[in-house]
């Protein structure tokens, strides 16, 4: 298995891509103001290759802040790719689409990924699928695009999901989660007046949210936005911890990026050398592969933001191109099989 990845800055979408030849998958990111042109730039120039896109900033081994990224799989896949419409209301409608995918790709044991970019309603969106990933064996991993528009084959979509079936014909995948928090040790949060819909905590222990957060921080409420970077809240669920992002104040509550519900135990994290880390994750793959051919990755936003307050971001980027060809994007929420994750790096690793 081959990746290729190429970008302008000017969002020329055939010098992002120039010496690709015979891709089997492209995925595509762009600015919101060139989304459109950009989509249709990429089907006329590759006709009849499946392909899928996002607004987002892209990266290799450096974050490509403006212009379009063009990632391609040209030897060693077979590769399909569709879209899931409606996902607001009915996620399911549509699902009989990827089954029929699904047939055509003929998935082995471990060794067929769906990358998907979302435009919304994430979590309901992942459970529908949950089903055949289990069901087929497969990997999953994804993000949260901006401005809610999405691409597949040529067409521009809103309310969907839109994804790719990658079979490697000449080896495994494996995707991979990287958290850089812990909890903090004796605290116990329980959550009360939420409102699912807006993502909404009002209190934490029978107190003001916004007031517990920033006693158990020292931030102001100014700074709530910025803290999360550090100090997110935490969901345990079972061994695993999913990330609560926070969004920002409203009176005397939060918002988050993540749906949280009334009775939910919620913890404060903290934050670990993020270079340590990143080094765990690349002896894990080490350990799990004898060779790379490729990773497919996505960052959260927020930690794109930390990384580069703290100097770090290059730094990250190539101690993860170390394995082999890596690329990926810059997301506002992360996908990882069944779950939707905030604050994470999620990945594909394929061998």
């Amino acid at each position: 298995m081959k990746m290729f990845y190429g970008t302008s800055v000017a969002g020329n979408v055939a010098e992002a891509a120039k010496g690709l030849s015979n891709p089997k998958l492209i995925i595509m990111t762009s600015p919101a103001d060139q989304f459109e042109k950009n989509v249709k730039d990429l089907e006329n120039n590759y006709k009849g290759i499946p392909s899928i896109a996002c607004i987002a900033m892209g990266y290799g081994n450096r974050v490509a802040e403006k212009g379009v990224t063009v990632t391609a799989f040209t030897e060693g896949v077979t590769a399909v790719a569709g879209v899931l419409e409606g996902v607001s209301t009915a996620p399911a409608r549509h699902i009989a689409r990827m089954q029929d995918d699904l047939t055509k790709v003929k998935p082995g044991n471990n060794n067929t990924a769906i990358i998907d970019f979302c435009a919304g309603n994430d979590a309901a969106v992942l459970s529908t699928v949950t089903p055949l990933i289990k069901k087929h064996h497969l990997q999953l991993m994804g993000a949260t695009g901006d401005a809610g528009r999405v691409a597949c084959n040529g067409q521009v979509y809103e309310d969907a999901m839109v994804y790719a079936l990658i079979k490697n014909e000449t080896g495994k995948v494996k995707t991979y989660k990287e958290n850089i928090y812990t909890p903090r040790e004796g605290v116990r949060l329980l959550a009360s007046k939420t409102d699912k819909k807006k993502y909404y905590i009002g209190e934490l222990n029978g107190r003001s949210a916004k007031a517990v957060y920033m006693d158990l921080t020292g931030c102001s409420e100014k700074g709530i936005e910025n803290q999360t970077h550090t100090n997110p809240l935490g969901k345990m669920v079972g061994d695993d911890i999913c990330i609560v992002s926070i969004k920002g104040v409203e009176g005397s509550g939060i918002t988050c990026y993540r749906q949280v519900n009334d009775s939910d135990i919620l913890t404060l994290l903290e934050m670990n050398d993020p270079m340590e880390v990143a080094q765990r994750t690349v002896n894990s793959i080490k350990s799990d592969f004898t060779h790379v051919s490729g990773i497919y990755s996505v960052n959260c936003v927020f930690r794109y933001l930390l990384l580069q307050q703290r100097n770090e971001l290059n730094g990250y980027l190539d101690k993860i191109a170390s394995l082999g060809t890596s690329c990926g994007l810059v997301g506002y929420g992360e996908h990882i099989n069944g779950q939707f994750v905030n604050q994470t790096m999620t990945c594909v690793v394929f061998e």
